[in-house]
C-alpha cells in the first residue's frame, strides 16, 4: 500500500514584477497590495474548505511566495517550511533586468529542457534536478496533507513530476498554471496519481 497524499499547490498571486515589466526569477519581488488581498482570499477559502484539516506547509524563500505562505499559515496556525527547492528558475544575468532586456539580449533560444537562455542560468532540467530530492522526500514521508507555495515554471515542472512522467516529456508538453491558481493533487492508497483540479482561480475571490 502507498501513503495517501492530498497536496494543494498554490502559485503565488500578483507580484510587483507582474506590473513593472521586470523579470521574476530570483529577483525578490514582493506581492502587490492586490496580491496580498488575493493571498488572504486564497487562505480564507482554503480554511473554509478544510476547517479541520492539519497541513504541512512548504514554500519558496522568495518574498512573493513566502508572503503568500505566511498568510496561508496564519489561517491554519502553522509555520511555513522554507526550501530553496521551490524557488523559481534562475535566469542568470537576466535577473534584475526587464523582460524586454531579456528578449533583446538572450544568448540562446530554449528549444529543449537542457537549453539555457544565458550561460549562467538554470535550464528546466536543472530545476527538475533541484526539485527532485524535495519531491522524493514529501512522497516518502508520512505527511498526508500538504500545501506547497511556489512559482509558475517550478510548479509546471512539479506537475509533470507528480504524474510520474519522464523529464523529457517537458520537451513536448507543459502543465502551466496562472498567477494565484490553486491545484489539487492526490495519491491513493493504491498509488494512483491524480490532478483533480489545476490552477483554479476561484480561490482568488472573496468567497468561493
Amino acid at each position: 500500500m502507498f501513503q495517501k497524499k492530498n497536496i494543494i499547490t498554490v502559485q503565488h498571486p500578483e507580484s510587483m514584477h507582474h506590473k513593472n515589466g521586470m523579470i521574476g526569477s530570483w529577483s525578490d519581488w514582493e506581492l502587490t497590495d492586490k496580491g496580498r488581498q488575493q493571498a488572504e482570499n486564497i487562505a480564507a477559502n482554503l480554511k473554509s474548505q478544510f476547517p479541520h484539516t492539519s497541513f504541512s506547509l512548504y514554500t519558496s524563500p522568495l518574498s512573493r511566495a513566502k508572503q503568500t505562505a505566511e498568510i496561508i499559515g496564519k489561517q491554519f496556525n502553522i509555520d511555513p517550511q522554507i526550501t530553496t527547492a521551490l524557488k523559481e528558475r534562475y535566469l542568470g544575468r537576466a535577473v534584475g533586468q526587464s523582460v524586454q532586456w531579456l528578449r533583446d539580449n538572450i544568448e540562446q533560444e530554449e528549444i529543449s529542457i537542457y537549453d539555457k537562455c544565458f550561460s549562467d542560468a538554470e535550464s528546466r532540467f536543472d530545476v527538475w534536478q533541484r526539485m527532485l530530492p524535495f519531491y522524493e522526500t514529501i512522497l516518502g514521508n508520512t505527511e498526508e496533507n500538504i500545501i506547497i507555495v511556489s512559482h509558475g515554471d517550478s510548479l509546471s515542472i512539479f506537475n509533470v513530476m507528480w504524474l510520474g512522467l519522464h523529464v523529457e516529456v517537458l520537451n513536448t508538453i507543459d502543465l502551466y498554471g496562472v498567477s494565484g491558481g490553486v491545484s489539487f493533487l492526490y495519491q491513493t492508497e493504491m498509488g494512483k496519481r491524480i490532478i483533480k483540479r489545476m490552477s483554479d482561480t476561484a480561490y482568488l475571490s472573496p468567497e468561493l
